[in-house]
């Protein structure tokens, strides 16, 4: 009977155990060591908040084609106030500009829309040589799941990557399932879903490498952590718990 609760016992330890190759990254970067990047503009979305700073050569010129300083009595922080000044872009993706109107960005991304806003500029007259400078300041990621510190990160970058997003959130623990990660996107009016391996590098020159704004990561426990979930919990609750049935057989059989 011992001999029997023993090898249950180291049963359930080796099927709970993840092995080496469901844990370490990127185990075929040296594949990958030379390849050049890849990097894609990303788009302007609705909901997307722009800071849009126009200049000229007489400074006084273009003060007129900026927001003037609001009223910003409650606001916490430099990045809040900017926010309340900034752009909100339309579910129809346009924008409501001083003197130039409604602007579209539909299918632009901030570098598109640096240009077109400086050609609107010089080709109707407004401003000599002008200057355009365009972020996004709303540019959000969530991470759910195996993470150490799940939740929502803000950054300002125009794009960071999958790695980068994960740090924030204080990498995957031990028991994130490491070559099957969620990325849930939504773009141009579609929600796209799909499946990043972190065990393998194949995956660093395609689109899914870019963290986009308002994108959501999940991270699944791996297969180590489902057999121990529920009632029983996780390995240190298993051996305890058969400690304790080896205990009571021994007690019986004596």
């Amino acid at each position: 009977m011992n001999r029997l609760l023993y090898i249950i016992l180291i049963s359930i330890l080796f099927f709970s155990c993840a092995s080496r190759k469901d844990i370490i990254y990127f185990q075929d970067a040296g594949n990958y060591a030379s390849v050049a990047t890849n990097l894609k503009p990303v788009s302007i979305e609705p909901n997307d908040i722009l800071s849009i700073r126009i200049g000229a050569l007489v400074p006084e010129t273009a003060l007129a084609y900026n927001i003037q300083a609001a009223n910003t009595v409650g606001v916490s922080s430099t990045l809040d106030i900017l926010k309340v000044q900034g752009y909100l872009v339309s579910p129809d993706k346009t924008i409501v500009l001083p003197i130039l109107g409604e602007i579209n960005t539909a299918g632009l991304s901030v570098k598109d829309l640096e240009t077109k806003l400086k050609s609107e500029l010089e080709k109707g007259g407004h401003l000599v040589n002008p200057s355009v400078a365009v972020r996004i300041l709303n540019a959000k990621v969530t991470i759910l799941g195996e993470v150490k510190s799940p939740g929502t990160y803000p950054f300002l970058e125009q794009s960071i990557s999958i790695p980068q997003a994960l740090g924030y959130a204080g990498d995957l623990t031990i028991n994130g399932k490491r070559n099957d990660i969620l990325l849930i996107r939504e773009s141009e009016g579609k929600r796209i879903i799909t499946h990043v391996d972190l065990t393998t590098a194949d995956w660093m020159n395609k689109e899914q490498y870019q963290v986009h704004q308002n994108d959501i990561l999940v991270v699944n426990p791996n297969d180590a952590k489902v057999k121990t979930a529920g009632y029983i919990g996780n390995a240190s609750t298993i051996l305890t718990i058969a400690s304790l049935i080896l205990s009571s057989i021994i007690l019986i059989t004596r």
